[in-house]
């Protein structure tokens, strides 16, 4: 579910793009979801409701986007450059939603 919603909010079509062999899109995804799948273990292993949880994968996915919406902001070429295949920006959008990610993954801990 929460892949799902990233990609619905981010600018270009990844799974199209993916399709097409866009390297950076796929890493750019990768990340995301090993971004986001962090804090969620975390909160699996941490938590002792399904309420808590939940709110916890929420929190984790608001963090997520406030990270990649700073990232457009103060770089915006990256936007473009997922979409043109360039690979430094999807591993620059990958490192950033781990890095995002084990730090989610802390708090919860």
């Amino acid at each position: 579910l929460m892949v799902t919603i990233y990609v619905r909010v981010t600018p270009y079509a990844e799974i199209r793009l993916m399709r097409e062999g866009n390297v950076a899109a796929a890493t750019g995804l990768a990340g995301a979801m090993i971004g986001l799948a962090l804090p969620l273990a975390s909160a699996v292993l941490h938590t002792v409701s399904l309420v808590e949880m939940v709110s916890w994968a929420i929190a984790a996915m608001a963090m997520q986007a406030v990270a990649y919406h700073a990232a457009d902001r103060l770089a915006p070429e990256l936007r473009e450059g997922i979409k043109a295949g360039k690979v430094a920006h999807g591993v620059f959008r990958a490192g950033l939603s781990i890095a995002v990610g084990l730090i989610n993954a802390a708090c919860i801990s």
